[in-house]
């Protein structure tokens, strides 16, 4: 995400209509700018990021609002997907023409920009942003670190979110109770699959999807260990860091989720569901039981959905279920990771005007006056103040969907979801509330040598492998040895423990 020339706006639609047509990705660059915007002396900032498909509106009231009281012209390129967005970056890196504020997708992004001498050191500029980091705060700024130089600035708050959601209905039809173990759970999904829970007198449903292993998160939970994912496999455990794929409890899991598999309960397309194929599956009656967060199933639009299909659908939130000796968890959260990661290019130490703009912007959004801007839109038009109390107007819910784009300082995450979304407050809060075993996988710098998309690739086709029986868990040992030796894990391994050390995990 070289160095002496602006970036310029029709270089970048060159590169990325080129790039895009080939990954099959789409692009919107939007620049919906007030003629106060425009007029003479206003700075221009371009901004990248991933949108996940948000567009922004011909009417951009908080560029406008922005612009005119920053003396910018903020244009923003939006791709809706984020592998797309990756290699447009990583393009525009190679070429040296970086948007002057962007998104990183991750840490292993981070890392590879920044050694590649494409990004600015921001150590010497946080002094300039106050209400930026005590917004932020030090935990979440250090996130940013690369080899102990500020290369990003992470968004503050992080979501706490997803759970397994059930159909009611179809407990409801077949005189079930909401499962609350993980053998109770096989037993409802598999009663899902074979008694017709819809009675349609049909044998047309599964009863568990999800995208991959996601859809075992809570499974690998009530083992008290994580998912197999890069950002979820390290964590402290009895004072000391341990890595999922070594713990005892490992094998143990992958049974379980083969028992799923053995028994046909799960959507034969499980892990090739990419998108939204899962949750369409779900809303299509196909399938009664999904790992999903609460913003893709309850939002009022997502109602509308699966409610247009079948009025009688109702879908409710399970606790995660209980393993043998009653552990459970959900999705993990890795502590290490954020909300997003904005870095600036290097060849803006030779622009001191507009860096000192983007500092200042992002400052800005971190006080309660730009925060509320980018969260709620207009006072008094999209919401109004009680005290300190924001309170969303019917034209905030209809008209400020998009304003999350400009949330580059992040946001206090429950309490601003409860605000902005009143009417699903419960179920935000009883995710939120959920437990869940926290990671450390974001505060890790891969070493030298260290191929980590290559090594995930191999761990997730060997444990495809494992739970689908076309290897069998007396191999797990060999796979270990595989992993380390032709993929360099023992030394990632050895490098993480001894980073994670320094910051104050498993000293014990």
């Amino acid at each position: 995400m070289k160095r002496n020339r602006i970036w310029s706006v029709s270089l970048v639609v060159v590169l990325a209509a080129t790039l895009l047509s080939a990954c099959g990705g789409k692009e919107e660059t939007k620049d919906n700018g007030s003629e106060g915007a425009k007029a003479s002396g206003s700075v221009k900032i371009n901004v990248s990021q991933v949108s996940w498909g948000t567009n922004l509106p011909s009417d951009d009231f908080v560029k406008k609002e922005l612009d005119a009281k920053m003396g910018i012209d903020l244009l923003q390129t939006l791709v809706g997907d984020q592998a797309d967005y990756e290699n447009k970056i990583n393009v525009l890196a190679a070429s040296n023409n970086l948007p002057d504020l962007f998104m990183v997708t991750g840490k292993p992004h981070l890392q590879k920009l920044a050694e590649s001498g494409s990004l600015l050191d921001l150590t010497p500029y946080l002094e300039k942003m106050p209400d930026y980091t005590k917004f932020a705060g030090s935990d979440v700024i250090k996130k940013g670190l690369v080899s102990d130089k500020q290369y990003a600035l992470p968004k503050a708050g992080q979501a706490v979110s997803y759970t397994y959601w059930i159909r009611k209905d179809w407990l409801d039809n077949l005189k079930l109770q909401p499962p609350a173990t993980v053998d109770e759970l096989l037993a409802v999904a598999k009663a899902f699959t074979e008694q017709d829970p819809d009675q349609n007198g049909k044998n047309d449903t599964f009863g568990i999807t999800g995208t991959n292993f996601q859809t075992f998160d809570p499974i690998f939970g009530a083992y008290g260990i994580t998912n197999i994912y890069e950002g979820s496999k390290l964590f402290v455990e009895d004072g000391k860091v341990t890595n999922t794929l070594y713990h005892p409890k490992m094998k143990e899991a992958l049974a379980t989720i083969k028992k799923f598999v053995d028994a046909g309960v799960v959507d034969p397309e499980v892990v090739s569901n990419k998108g939204t194929m899962a949750k369409d599956k779900a809303f299509q009656g196909k399938v009664g039981i999904i790992n999903l967060d609460w913003a893709q199933i309850i939002k009022d639009d997502q109602v509308a959905v699966w409610k247009g299909a079948n009025p009688k659908a109702e879908w409710i939130q399970l606790s995660p279920p209980k393993g043998p000796d009653g552990t459970q968890n959900s999705n993990s959260i890795n502590i290490g990771a954020t909300g997003g990661l904005w870095a600036i290019p290097k060849r803006l130490e030779k622009e001191p005007e507009k860096l000192d703009k983007i500092l200042e912007l992002i400052n800005y959004l971190a006080t309660p006056e730009g925060g509320r801007l980018v969260q709620f839109g207009l006072q008094d038009v999209h919401y109004t103040l009680n005290g300190e109390q924001v309170v969303i107007t019917d034209k905030g819910k209809q008209e400020a969907g998009f304003t999350w784009l400009y949330q580059f300082a992040g946001r206090e995450e429950t309490e601003y979801l409860k605000t902005k979304f009143a009417a699903q407050a419960e179920y935000i809060e009883f995710e939120a509330n959920l437990p869940r075993i926290q990671t450390l996988d974001g505060y890790v710098q891969s070493p030298p040598g260290y191929n980590a998309a290559d090594a995930n690739r191999f761990v997730e086709e060997e444990m495809i492998k494992f739970v689908y029986g076309k290897s069998g868990l007396d191999q797990y040992d060999q796979f270990l040895n595989t992993l380390e030796s032709t993929f360099s894990y023992k030394n990632y391994m050895d490098s993480a423990l001894e980073q994670l050390k320094e910051l104050g995990y498993g000293k014990s």
